[in-house]
C-alpha cells in the first residue's frame, strides 16, 4: 500500500482546477487524519526531480500535458495516477485526458482502491534517446511517454542527418524525425503520417515504436522503411547538422552538434500508470489488430 503521496497540480490560476484540487485535498486531508498517508502538495511550474524521491504514490491533477511534462521525473518503479482536473465530459472545452484514469467526482472511490492495491497497472513503455557527442561523452535524454523529435534547432533549416536502422543506411533532409510510442500515435503522429486504417498486433504494441522522417522530399518517401516505420530495432542517427536537439514529449530539449551519434529506442525505463475502469489499451482498441 502507498504511504508517502506527491500530488503534483496544475496551477494556472483558473477557477476549475482550482476546484479540483481543493475536492481532492478534502479527500486526502481525511486520510491523512487516519493515518493512511503523508502528503505533499507541489505546483506543476515549481517541481523538481528531487520532489521524487520519497514518494511511492504520485497524482497528477490536471490534463495529458500535465502528466507527460512531470512523467519524465517519475522512474519504472513508481506508480503514478492521473486526475482529470477539466473533463471533457463536463464542458467541452475540457481536457480529454487519454492518460486519466480518474476525475474529481470518482478520486475518493478510485483512491481506495490504490490504497488497497487494486487499482489497474498499466505498465506504459517509454521512447528513450541516448547521444554520445563527438568527445565520447554519453547523454540520455529523457524518457518519452508519448513522442520524442530529433532535428535541427532552427525548424527553418533543414535537418541534415545519416540514419541507420536494421538494414536501413541512409542520408536525409527533411524536418527531422519523429518518433512515437503505440499510444502516443494520436498526440502527433497521425497529424504527420497517413497511417489511417493501420492496425498494429496486440503483441508488439509494448516493444515496437513508429517513425517517420517530416517533410521528406516526396521522390524519397519510399515504402522501405526510410520514410516512415513500425518497428523494435534502435535508430541510429549520425548529426550532419551544426546544432540540433532532441525533445521528449513537447518538453525539455537537450541539444547535440554535428557528429553526434543519437540511439533512439523503446527501451526507456517503462511507466506505472494506474487506471480504474478500463485499460489503456482499451482506449485503442480501433488501432489494435484482432
Amino acid at each position: 500500500m502507498p504511504r508517502n503521496v506527491l500530488v503534483v497540480y496544475k496551477k494556472n490560476f483558473e477557477e476549475v482546477h482550482d476546484r479540483s484540487l481543493e475536492n481532492i485535498r478534502i479527500t486526502l486531508d481525511k486520510l491523512v487524519r487516519l493515518d493512511e498517508i503523508n502528503v505533499g502538495y507541489t505546483a506543476r511550474e515549481t517541481v523538481g526531480r528531487s520532489d521524487f524521491i520519497d514518494p511511492d504514490l504520485v497524482i497528477v491533477l490536471g490534463g495529458d500535458g500535465t502528466l507527460t511534462s512531470i512523467a519524465h521525473s517519475v522512474d519504472e518503479h513508481t506508480p503514478i495516477m492521473g486526475v482529470n482536473s477539466h473533463p471533457r465530459s463536463l464542458d467541452e472545452n475540457g481536457s480529454y485526458g487519454f492518460y486519466m484514469g480518474s476525475d474529481p467526482s470518482n478520486f475518493s472511490s478510485d483512491i481506495e482502491l490504490v490504497l488497497n492495491d487494486e487499482a489497474i497497472i498499466n505498465i506504459l513503455p517509454r521512447l528513450q534517446a541516448e547521444i554520445i557527442t563527438t568527445s565520447g561523452n554519453r547523454i540520455k535524454c529523457d524518457p518519452a511517454l508519448n513522442d520524442l523529435l530529433v532535428a535541427n534547432t532552427h525548424q527553418y533549416q533543414p535537418s541534415k542527418y545519416r540514419i541507420q536502422r536494421g538494414s536501413i543506411d541512409a542520408t536525409q533532409y527533411s524536418s527531422g524525425i519523429l518518433f512515437s510510442t503505440f499510444q502516443g500515435q494520436g498526440a502527433w503522429f497521425r497529424h504527420i503520417a497517413n497511417i489511417e486504417g493501420m492496425k498494429f498486433p496486440f503483441d508488439e504494441i509494448s516493444n515496437h515504436y513508429l517513425c517517420v522522417a517530416r517533410d521528406l522530399p516526396r521522390l524519397d518517401r519510399l515504402d522501405d522503411g526510410t520514410y516512415w516505420d513500425w518497428t523494435s530495432d534502435s535508430t541510429i542517427i549520425t548529426s550532419d547538422m551544426h546544432r540540433g536537439f532532441v525533445v521528449s514529449d513537447g518538453w525539455d530539449e537537450t541539444h547535440f552538434t554535428r557528429g553526434a551519434s543519437i540511439t533512439v529506442s523503446i527501451n526507456g525505463p517503462p511507466l506505472r500508470l494506474l487506471t480504474f475502469r478500463e485499460n489503456i489499451s482499451d482506449r485503442t482498441k480501433q488501432w489494435i489488430e484482432n
